[in-house]
């Protein structure tokens, strides 16, 4: 029997982070032949050339160079037009059965854009999410569109994917990637990580991340500087920086980063990519991530630590007991602080559950992908939730 041929995208570190088990769960079934195609900040030494991690692990298909020096909204734009005409020629060459994408980054968009043209089923996992400070939440909803199989994080988001007019049989529950590699990895001692990060933890500990708000009217540059002021008036503690992803006016908070580290050495140390095994181990040993990355919200409360998410580059997602919101200014991180490490919040984290699944979503997704029936998939019809209400 002919092996179905499933294709994994990846633009990202954090991304091929979430799908690494995935890829593991269709290597190893022999009904299954595992196609990879890495694109946009794995191919770019400023942002650490992670595709050689990829290849530790599995072979790669195909490498699809998009990403050019500016990150402007007009060299944005030309990057997703040169992953376009790329990608029609990478499928072309492969003929994948399905294509596997997860999230909503412009990359993926112009990934699942040039398979739906080259007419792939394509499945979407983390559908149905909303960040409603970023560009984000447009790619992803319209990813979704063009999608025919759907893998969401949990119930609310499987009801928004349907809301959007996909058909229940092809919306799957199947729990947060992330949680799975809490469960699945081998995670650093305290002595062996610092000793990998050449970095001593102090008596407190914080983890920031902070991407641009892409559709905020504030700059990138006068966001991260409330937040650095906060981080000076901090005592006794210890930051680790991992850098913003290839957004428009990411560079400007990468060089931040850059620049505070080298005048705070002794309390402070910067990487562009921790990795999957350092920075799940990281989340063993610090009080909270701060600043807006997601995995703030599907990670960090599995270690029962706080999350203090910065502005609104996440809202409207569901969140833990343990993520604190606030505004971008610094009088408003300063409380989030305060409440962080205040005796009643501390107390309140041993009973804190992370609302995105019991890390089994990776063979609940390759099952689905191996036995659906590719049938007339491609020709999808709107399943409007109103009428078929009223029809039960």
């Amino acid at each position: 029997m002919k092996k179905r041929k499933i294709c994994v995208v990846s633009g990202t570190r954090a991304e091929y982070g979430l799908l690494y088990w995935l890829m593991k769960e269709i290597e190893m079934d022999v009904d299954l032949e595992l196609q990879i195609i890495v694109t946009g900040m794995h191919l770019s030494p400023e942002f650490g050339l992670t595709y050689q991690i990829i290849e530790q692990d599995f072979k790669i298909d195909k490498k699809i160079e998009m990403l050019l020096s500016s990150d402007s909204s007009i060299g944005v734009s030309k990057s997703m037009g040169l992953a376009l005409i790329s990608f029609c020629e990478a499928y072309d060459a492969l003929k994948p059965d399905i294509l596997v994408v997860l999230g909503d980054r412009y990359e993926i968009f112009s990934a699942v854009s040039a398979a739906m043209i080259c007419k792939i089923p394509i499945a979407h996992l983390h559908g149905g999410e909303t960040t409603q400070g970023a560009f984000d939440e447009a790619m992803r909803h319209s990813i979704t569109k063009m999608s025919h199989l759907h893998f969401t994080a949990t119930n609310e988001y499987r009801n928004r994917v349907i809301q959007l007019g996909e058909h229940p049989q092809r919306v799957f529950n199947v729990g947060g990637m992330g949680v799975e590699n809490i469960k699945r990895l081998q995670l650093l001692s305290k002595e062996a990580f610092e000793e990998s990060i050449d970095f001593k933890l102090n008596q407190k500990n914080i983890l920031v991340t902070f991407h641009p708000e892409t559709l905020e009217k504030s700059t990138a540059k006068e966001q991260f500087e409330e937040l650095l002021d906060t981080l000076d008036e901090l005592q006794n503690t210890n930051i680790i920086f991992t850098k913003a992803n290839s957004d428009m006016d990411g560079r400007v908070i990468n060089q931040m980063i850059d620049a505070y580290v080298a005048k705070n050495f002794q309390k402070s140390v910067g990487f562009t990519s921790l990795g999957q095994v350092r920075y799940l181990s990281a989340l063993q040993f610090v009080d909270a991530v701060v600043g807006n990355s997601s995995s703030g919200l599907l990670e960090a409360p599995s270690f029962k630590i706080g999350t203090i998410n910065v502005g609104d580059r996440q809202k409207g997602r569901i969140k833990a007991k343990s993520v604190l919101d606030c505004s971008s200014d610094k009088r408003s991180i300063l409380e989030a602080f305060e409440k962080l490490y205040s005796t009643e919040f501390q107390d309140a984290l041993i009973d804190v559950k992370n609302p995105y699944g019991d890390g089994c979503a990776s063979q609940k997704v390759k099952e689905s992908l191996k036995n659906v029936s590719l049938d007339g998939m491609l020709k999808k019809s709107f399943y409007d939730v109103k009428v078929n209400e009223e029809n039960i």
